[in-house]
């Protein structure tokens, strides 16, 4: 049985941070590649890039993955439920994507 994912547009910083988690990353590997994935034109604060890790893990979007204990960075992993989320927003924005093509023309 797959798990349903509530499908709800992503804020840009959550389907980066959402992105960048298909690979074990802990949290300034985070910021430093939501950065790179967006040109530099998405740079994440601690407090937003926490804050968001937070409702994700809450969510199950993805877990925190068991560390060394001498080891303060936390890594992080997208999860099944999580790569839902994405493909969801993906379809959502190409439906945003033709349908403004279709209005305003291609460019």
């Amino acid at each position: 049985m797959s798990e349903r994912v509530e499908s709800i547009a992503l804020t840009e910083a959550v389907y980066y941070i959402l992105l960048s988690l298909y690979k074990p990353l802990h949290g300034y590997g985070i910021m430093q590649k939501v950065e790179k994935l967006s040109e530099g034109r998405v740079m994440l604060a601690a407090g937003t890039l926490y804050g968001a890790l937070g409702t994700l893990l809450e969510k199950k979007w993805i877990e925190a993955l068991p560390g060394e204990s001498s080891s303060r960075k936390k890594e992080y992993m997208i999860t099944s439920a999580g790569k839902s989320a994405v493909g969801n927003e993906i379809e959502r924005l190409k439906e945003l994507l033709m349908n403004g093509e279709a209005v305003v023309g291609g460019y």
